[in-house]
C-alpha cells in the first residue's frame, strides 16, 4: 500500500521530487492553463483502455493503469516515463516539464490564431455604431469570435481597426436617449482591452476616429439586435473554451419532463426552467447543427423542450375569449370597438405552459379544428387551420362566427434565429379580423418569443416586439410594445407591455402594465386611469368552453391523432420513445417530399389556397356574408368545411366573386345529431353546430 501511495503521489505532483501528496481532481480530469484567456478549461475525461470514461468516484491505482496511460498523466506528457523502479532525476524531470510547457504554450497560441483566422469560426457579425473619445459615433463592422472581438471598417474584413480581448472584460446595458439599444464593454480596473496586433499580424489599424482604451460603447439599431449581441458576447466571454474545442457530449438517456398545466401563474417564475445537466448535453448537440443567426426551421430539436401539442393547436389559444369580439361586433362607438379588439388581442397571451416549452412543428398537410361555445349569444366560434407549407413552414388559419358577426383569417411563417446563448421564435405574418355587419378590417401582427439562458444561466422565455392593430375604414389604430426584461431590471420588469390607441395621429389613450397580469388605460381627454385588463381567477373561470373532435373520428393528418404516440410518450416522461415516434413522422414526411419531387409534383393544400398576386392564403370555404336571421338557420362544420344551413339558397359573395352554393359540393341536411355526454371543460363532438 505504501508503494502504491507513492506512485499516486508522483503521478499527480507538479514536481518529480515533491514528497507532499496532492489530491487528484474529483472527477478525474486534468486542468490546463489557457494562456489565451486567463482561465482554466477542463479537458476531456480520462478513459479506460476499453474507451469507457472513469466514474466520478473511481480511484486511480497502479493495478488499473497501464504504463502507456501512466505516461500521459505525468505533467501532460506523451513521453514514456520510467516505472517506479527507475525514477527520473530532478534534472530530467525539469526538462520534461519545460518541454511540455513550450508545447502547451505553442498549442494555446496556435489554437487562438486558428480561431481568429478561420472564417467559419464566428459567433456573430454585424454593423454596430461605436462611440469614440470625441463622443461621436462611427459605424464599424464587428466580428465576434471566441474570446475576441474583431473590428473592421468594411464587412469584407480587409481594413482592420482593432482587436478587443474579452478575457478580462465586463458587459453591461447602458441607458440612452437615442434610438436603438446601447451597451458597454469595459475593463473593471480601467486597463487596456486592446490586443497589440491584428489577425494577420498588423501593428497599425485603419484610420478612424480615436477609440477609448479601457472600454467601448456600442449601439445596435434595435433592442432585439442589441440583446442578441449581449447574449452572444456573454457566450464568448464565459464559454470561449467550449466554443473552441470539440464539445464532449453525454449520451445518457433522459426521462424527465416538467408538468404542463393548462395555464400558469403570472410573472417570471412560470416562464423559467433550470435544465438538468443531462438535458444540457442534448442542447450542446444542437450547437453542432447551428451557427449564430441561422434559421432553426430545419434543426431537429430534443423532445424534452416540446409542449405535447401541435403549433396549429397552440394558435387556437387566442380564442378562449372570443366573446370580446362578439361584444365588439355590436359596439356602435368606433373608439370603444377598437378598445375591445385590443382587449381580445391581449387576452391570448396569459395562457402559457409552465417553464420553457415549444409545440410540435406541424407536418405538411396537417390540420386542426375546434370550436368554442358562446353561452350568452347561443353561438359558436369555429377554428380551422392547416400546415400549407413545410419549407418555409407556413400555417394558415380561419376563424368564423357569422351569427355574432365576425371572422378572422391569416397565415404565419414561423422562423427561429439562434444567437449563441439565446434564440428568437419569430411569427412573421398578419391576421385580418373582419366585422361582417360593418365591413371593417382590423389588420394585426404578432410579437416574437425570445428565449435566453440556453447554455448557461436559467432558461427564460419572454415576448417582445412592436405590434400594430389598424382599421383603415375608421382611422383608428393601436400600437403595443411587448418589452424584454432590462439587463438590470427586477422582477417587476418582466412581461411589461405599453401602448397607445390613436385616431389618425392623435393619441386618445395610453396603456401600461403587464400582459400576464394587470394593464391600466389612461384616457388622455379625461385623465382617468382605469383597469383595462386583468386575468383574475374569475375571468379565467369564464373562459369559453372549447370542443374538439374525438381522436377516433379524426382524419389521419389531424393534429391530435397524428401526434398521439409522441404525446403519449412525453406525458409518460419517456423521452427515448418520444424521440423515436417523432423521427418516424418526420422521416415519413421526408419520404413523401422525395416522392413528390421525383414526380415533379407540388403539394396542394386541401382547405386553403394561395392568392397568386398577393401570396396570401385564403380559406376555400370562407363565407363573409352578414348573418341573416330570416334565412340563415345553422352554421356548422364537417371535415374542415364551415357551412351554413339556410332556408333558401342565395349567392355567396366571396373575394369579389359570386359563387353559387349549389356548386360547392354536397350540403348537410338537418338530420345530423351531435354527440352527447360531453365533459365539463373539454368537450368532444363529431360535427359542429351553431344556432
Amino acid at each position: 500500500m505504501k508503494e502504491e501511495g507513492a506512485l499516486c503521489r508522483r503521478r499527480f505532483s507538479t514536481c518529480g521530487t515533491t514528497s507532499s501528496p496532492r489530491p487528484p481532481h474529483p472527477d478525474g480530469r486534468k486542468l490546463i492553463r489557457n494562456a489565451s484567456f486567463g482561465g482554466y478549461n477542463e479537458l476531456s475525461p480520462l478513459s479506460l483502455p476499453g474507451g469507457e470514461p472513469f466514474p466520478a468516484d473511481y480511484t486511480l491505482t497502479s493495478s488499473s493503469m497501464s504504463p502507456q496511460s501512466e505516461s500521459k498523466l505525468y505533467n501532460g506528457s506523451d513521453k514514456d516515463v520510467s516505472s517506479s523502479g527507475n525514477k527520473l532525476t530532478k534534472k530530467e524531470s525539469l526538462k520534461v516539464q519545460k518541454k511540455n510547457y513550450r508545447e502547451e504554450k505553442k498549442r494555446a497560441t496556435k489554437e487562438l490564431l486558428s480561431t481568429i483566422t478561420d472564417p467559419s469560426v464566428i459567433v456573430m457579425a454585424d454593423w454596430l455604431k461605436i462611440r469614440g473619445t470625441l463622443k461621436s459615433w462611427t459605424k464599424l463592422w464587428c466580428v465576434l469570435k471566441p474570446g475576441v472581438l474583431l473590428i473592421y471598417k468594411t464587412h469584407k474584413n480587409g481594413q482592420w481597426v482593432g482587436t478587443v480581448l474579452l478575457n478580462a472584460c465586463e458587459l453591461i446595458e447602458r441607458p440612452s436617449k437615442k434610438d436603438g439599444f446601447c451597451f458597454k464593454l469595459f475593463h473593471p480596473l480601467e486597463q487596456s482591452i486592446w490586443a497589440v496586433k491584428g489577425p494577420k499580424g498588423e501593428t497599425v489599424g485603419s484610420i478612424t476616429q480615436p477609440l477609448p482604451g479601457s472600454h467601448l460603447i456600442f449601439r445596435a439599431t434595435s433592442e432585439s439586435d442589441g440583446r442578441c449581441w449581449m447574449d452572444a458576447l456573454e457566450l464568448a466571454l464565459k464559454c470561449s473554451g467550449l466554443l473552441k474545442r470539440t464539445m464532449i457530449l453525454c449520451q445518457s438517456t433522459v426521462r424527465s419532463l416538467c408538468s404542463n398545466p393548462a395555464y400558469s401563474t403570472a410573472g417570471e417564475a412560470s416562464q423559467t426552467e433550470t435544465v438538468s445537466e443531462e438535458n444540457k448535453s442534448l442542447i450542446w448537440t444542437l450547437l453542432k447543427q447551428v451557427r449564430p443567426g441561422m434559421d432553426l426551421s430545419k434543426v431537429v430539436l430534443p423532445t424534452f423542450i416540446l409542449e405535447p401539442r401541435s403549433f396549429l393547436d397552440k394558435l387556437s389559444d387566442y380564442y378562449y375569449h372570443a366573446d370580446f369580439l362578439s361584444e365588439a361586433a355590436v359596439e356602435e362607438n368606433a373608439y370603444n370597438r377598437m378598445k375591445k379588439v385590443v382587449k381580445w388581442y391581449i387576452s391570448g397571451f396569459y395562457k402559457k405552459p409552465q417553464g420553457l416549452k415549444k409545440p410540435y412543428n406541424p407536418i405538411i398537410g396537417e390540420t386542426y379544428r375546434c370550436m368554442w361555445l358562446h353561452s350568452k349569444t347561443n353561438s359558436k366560434t369555429f377554428y380551422i387551420s392547416e400546415q400549407v407549407s413545410h419549407h418555409p413552414p407556413v400555417s394558415a388559419f380561419y376563424v368564423s362566427n357569422r351569427k355574432d358577426g365576425f371572422c378572422l383569417s391569416g397565415s404565419i411563417l414561423a422562423k427561429s434565429k439562434f444567437y449563441g446563448n439565446s434564440l428568437s421564435a419569430i411569427l412573421d405574418g398578419e391576421a385580418r379580423l373582419t366585422f361582417l355587419n360593418r365591413g371593417e378590417d382590423y389588420v394585426m401582427n404578432m410579437p416574437y418569443a425570445h428565449c435566453k439562458g440556453i447554455l448557461y444561466g436559467t432558461m427564460t422565455l419572454e415576448l417582445a416586439g412592436q405590434i400594430t392593430i389598424a382599421c383603415e375604414k375608421t382611422g383608428y389604430s393601436a400600437q403595443l410594445e411587448f418589452k424584454l426584461k432590462p439587463f438590470l431590471g427586477n422582477n417587476d420588469s418582466v412581461n411589461q407591455v405599453s401602448g397607445k390607441i390613436k385616431l389618425g395621429k392623435e393619441v386618445l389613450a395610453t396603456l401600461e402594465g403587464h400582459w400576464d397580469s394587470e394593464i391600466f388605460i389612461n384616457d388622455k381627454k379625461t385623465g382617468v386611469v382605469d383597469t383595462f385588463w386583468n386575468p383574475t381567477a374569475e375571468l379565467r373561470q369564464s373562459r369559453l368552453t372549447r370542443c374538439t373532435v374525438p381522436p377516433e373520428d379524426q382524419g389521419d393528418y389531424e393534429s391530435e391523432r397524428l401526434w398521439q404516440h409522441v404525446t403519449r410518450a412525453i406525458n409518460n416522461k419517456d423521452q427515448t420513445e418520444a424521440t423515436n415516434e417523432k423521427f418516424i413522422l418526420e422521416e415519413a414526411q421526408r419520404k413523401s417530399t422525395r416522392e413528390r419531387k421525383a414526380k415533379c409534383e407540388d403539394w396542394a393544400p386541401g382547405l386553403f389556397e394561395q392568392d397568386p398576386v398577393t401570396g396570401e392564403w385564403h380559406y376555400r370555404y370562407a363565407d363573409t356574408r352578414p348573418w341573416d336571421p330570416l334565412n340563415d338557420m345553422i352554421q356548422f362544420e364537417k371535415d374542415g368545411w364551415i357551412q351554413t344551413k339556410v332556408r333558401h339558397r342565395t349567392p355567396m359573395v366571396r373575394s369579389a366573386s359570386v359563387i353559387s352554393l349549389s356548386n360547392q359540393g354536397p350540403r348537410r341536411d338537418g338530420n345530423c345529431k351531435c354527440q352527447v355526454g360531453w365533459p365539463t371543460e373539454q368537450r368532444s363532438l363529431s360535427c359542429f353546430y351553431t344556432s
